[in-house]
């Protein structure tokens, strides 16, 4: 980390004491929990299950106010190292900072204070030296969430509160402005706003029902991907849900995985369990028969429904769920088809990313993500295959001179990995699509295949996912458009609004025509006002609105507004349906 942002952190973690002491100074009874500097701010955990209440979004004014106080009187920050004993007759009646205490103890680490005004917290710092230090007009106080204490959903909830802190005043703005961007244009808002999907408690948390409408854009994406795959060689197959504990036993996966999975089933003496992954159904699949090196590459994929525990915390909308279609794929070759085949599947994958409009540096970002030869209980135990594993994905990075990151720790434990990063409008990433080098599972399996010199060979496999999970692609997607999807992609794509009474036959024959030619669209009836019916169909992000009165009638024409240009014009109907079945045609 460089100088700047060191000081930057320092400032951040410094603040989160100054709110700890804003809140004591309202609510001396108060629980503590902890309180880091995180990008971008900071935040600090409190129990306010005491006092009866927790803080408002109205209180955050009040306590900035008062932190800009501490600021101001030049508040310095004492740094001491202290005994378990000591600490622990500091912090009485305090649970999460006795917790904290007993576990330094046990660790042999240093037990620091910091002491700031009459304030006094367990921390390893480091801190300003005095308040003087921060600008006081260069943070704000943000949101308050709920946060379990230690992230374990089994300890007891705590109320956070964030605050976002930077060095000058300007760079505070911008990036208040781009949170406000960031609301408009999040998923589960938009989601909602524009009749998509839900999700209910009854049915269970993370669990997303689709509309109608989101089924729409859902269809059209796995169409878009199954029929590229298949023009490439792919082999698309349909597997169970389900299936037995021991394949995954055999996999390597129960023992690595065993706390994402779903609880077994025990049924007529069998133990099934929803599938977190459908590798090992693949692997099934080549096994059925002998294979000859002349099949290979052999390319098995699948639109596969995957099932796997997210505790409730770490749901978000789309992005985290526990039920999601994985454009999956196990691709079987030899070791000289290796560089090839991976090559061929970022091609896919930059296809598929720029037909949805993402854009490599922009959207999206290339990471190796390596394994920690020293972690044999997260990888599995092979020093040789992971050298030729990570050499062989990092080689075809930099011959293709793709710019990468490396991450060491973030591999799968069968074989190091290139993941796709996707940034959101914040510029925080998440993995959207992964290509796997796995020289395990082949192993586990006993995959072979018989080679030109008739002997028995061990295939490579290389695990990919080619749009990633659909449904956090579809985030990404709302998120990146906020809301006014590509005309292929939009559950509506053309909206019919006669004028008045007499034009709604026509209406109805302009509406006939598009859905014929298979244009997805609706008529607006005349039941409000023609601006109010405008309105409305802009606020839905319907791509063509098309406007028909008794002129468009006698000529055969309709008045077309544009979503995306705000162009306004006059049209022959059938110019029309051409125009845009060649726009949907090209994706573009």
């Amino acid at each position: 980390m460089d100088l700047k942002n060191k000081n930057i952190e320092i400032k951040r973690h410094s603040l989160a004491h100054l709110l700890a002491m804003a809140v004591r100074e309202k609510h001396p009874d108060i629980k503590f929990g902890i309180g880091p500097a995180i990008e971008n701010g900071f935040y600090y955990d409190f129990d306010f299950s005491k006092i009866g209440h927790s803080p408002s979004q109205d209180c955050l004014p009040k306590l900035e106010k008062e932190m800009r106080e501490l600021i101001k009187k030049g508040v310095k920050f004492e740094r001491r190292e202290i005994s378990a004993k000591k600490a622990k007759k500091i912090f009485v009646g305090q649970p999460f900072k006795l917790e904290l205490i007993d576990e330094l103890k046990k660790s042999g680490e240093k037990i620091l204070i910091y002491k700031s005004g009459n304030f006094i917290d367990l921390c390893a710092g480091p801190h300003v030296k005095s308040t003087k230090e921060i600008n006081p007009d260069a943070f704000k106080l943000t949101k308050i969430a709920g946060a379990y204490w230690k992230g374990n959903e089994k300890n007891p909830m705590l109320q956070r509160i964030y605050g976002a802190a930077f060095e000058t005043k300007k760079d505070l703005q911008d990036y208040l402005n781009l949170l406000a961007e960031a609301e408009k244009r999040d998923h589960r808002k938009l989601g909602k706003e524009l009749d998509l999907f839900v999700f209910s408690d009854l049915v269970g948390k993370g669990l997303p029902l689709w509309t109608e409408k989101g089924a729409i854009i859902r269809r059209e994406m796995e169409k878009f991907i199954v029929d590229e795959e298949i023009k490439r060689g792919y082999r698309h197959v349909i597997t169970s849900d389900i299936a037995n504990v021991r394949l995954y036993e055999v996999s390597g996966h129960y023992p690595y995985y065993k706390d994402s999975m779903y609880p077994a089933m025990e049924i007529d003496g069998e133990k099934l369990i929803l599938r977190p992954m459908s590798c090992p159904h693949h692997f099934t699949l080549y096994q059925d028969k002998i294979r000859s090196y002349k099949e290979l590459p052999l390319k098995i994929a699948e639109l596969a429904k995957l099932y796997r525990y997210e505790k409730s915390g770490e749901l978000a909308g789309l992005i985290r769920i526990r039920s999601f279609c994985l454009a999956d794929s196990h691709i079987f070759s030899t070791e000289k088809q290796v560089e090839g085949v991976i090559n061929e599947v970022l091609d896919l994958i930059e296809y598929a990313n720029g037909v949805l409009g993402f854009k490599k540096g922009k959207d999206y970002i290339y990471r190796l993500s390596l394994g920690d030869r020293k972690n044999a209980e997260k990888y599995f135990k092979n020093d040789k295959a992971w050298a030729i594993g990570e050499k062989t994905l990092r080689s075809v990075l930099k011959k293709r001179q793709e710019d990468f990151i490396e991450a060491k720790g973030e591999a799968a434990f069968y074989g190091p990995k290139i993941d796709i990063q996707m940034k959101n409008v914040l510029g925080k990433e998440n993995t959207a699509f992964t290509v796997q080098y796995d020289f395990c599972l082949p192993t586990r399996f006993k995959l072979r295949y018989i080679d030109e010199d008739g002997k028995e060979k061990q295939p490579v496999v290389i695990h990919r996912s080619s749009v990633g999970a659909i449904e956090r692609t579809i985030a990404f997607l709302i998120e990146k458009y906020a809301g006014a999807l590509p005309l292929w992609l939009s559950p509506i794509q053309t909206t019919v609004i006669p004028i008045s009474e007499k034009s709604e036959k026509y209406g109805e024959k302009v509406l006939a025509e598009l859905k014929k030619n298979n244009i997805r669209a609706e008529l607006t009836a005349t039941g409000e006002t023609l601006g109010k019916r405008i309105r409305k169909a802009e606020l839905l992000k319907i791509p063509y609105i098309l406007i028909v009165g008794e002129k468009e009638e006698k000529l055969e024409l309709v008045a077309v507004r544009e979503r995306d240009t705000k162009k306004q014009g006059t049209i022959k109907l059938q110019k029309f349906v051409g125009q845009t079945l060649e726009q949907i045609l090209k994706k573009s």
